[in-house]
């Protein structure tokens, strides 16, 4: 079984169309007020829960991952005033916490994949932009929330070990995100490549989908990955 949070958003949604086609048994979380929740609950190959990860209980959670041998999570802020200035503020770190949390209490192995942005830097690699790409970082960590809170997450994510708490993750890092209707070749990188800021490249959404589902899916390339934040180009953009 794979979860899927953050489902109904525009890549979640690419992300369960691919481990369905993939014959994967899949589980959702999906908002109440959400407008995909009639066409899963459709779906006989998905596992449909319908709530609000901030509102489970610790009760809630442990029975949403019972069974689960991988999350993939898409949650992000919607992109209007409320989604970005309202609350929560921590809407992505702290799902990625409770999750994290819950995963920890079963005492199962659980792969994380979390999709993230290449705004934020892989600390452990010490990448280090320009001076002016930090500067505008800086700003966008006070004028937008959603930033800290993506960095807060996958920050969150590198603290937990698969030797102690069965968290075995990997962050995902596209450069801008664009619409295409099918996959297409794309690069994967240990860091960017390009500037995010002053030099950015494009990533398709279903590219990224893609990409997490074959982490999920390819033992040799979870391996080749985990512990890591990917990032990820159109092959195009190189």
């Amino acid at each position: 079984m794979i979860l899927v949070i953050g489902a109904s958003g525009a890549t979640g949604k690419l992300v369960v169309e691919q481990l369905l086609l993939a014959q994967e048994l899949v589980r959702v979380l999906v908002r109440p007020s959400s407008v995909h929740l009639q066409e899963f609950k459709a779906s006989q190959q998905l596992d449909v829960s319908v709530g609000t990860i901030s509102e489970l209980s610790s009760a809630e959670l442990d029975a949403l991952l019972s069974g689960v041998k991988a999350v993939i999570c898409c949650l992000g802020h919607r992109a209007t005033f409320q989604g970005i200035y309202g609350h929560p503020r921590r809407l992505v770190s702290d799902a990625v916490n409770s999750v994290c949390q819950a995963i920890d209490r079963s005492n199962a192995h659980v792969k994380f994949i979390l999709m993230n942005s290449t705004g934020c830097r892989n600390e452990a690699l010490n990448e280090c932009p320009s001076l002016a790409h930090r500067a505008v970082v800086a700003l966008l960590r006070l004028c937008l929330p959603p930033h800290p809170d993506n960095e807060a997450a996958a920050r969150s994510l590198r603290v937990y070990s698969p030797a102690i708490t069965g968290v075995d993750w990997v962050v995902v890092r596209p450069d801008s995100l664009v619409d295409e209707a099918k996959v297409t070749a794309y690069d994967v990188h240990p860091s960017p490549i390009r500037d995010a800021i002053f030099d950015a490249g494009k990533t398709s959404r279903i590219n990224v989908a893609h990409f997490m589902c074959q982490l999920a899916l390819d033992p040799q390339l979870w391996q080749h990955w985990q512990g890591q934040s990917p990032v990820i180009y159109n092959q195009s953009q190189r």
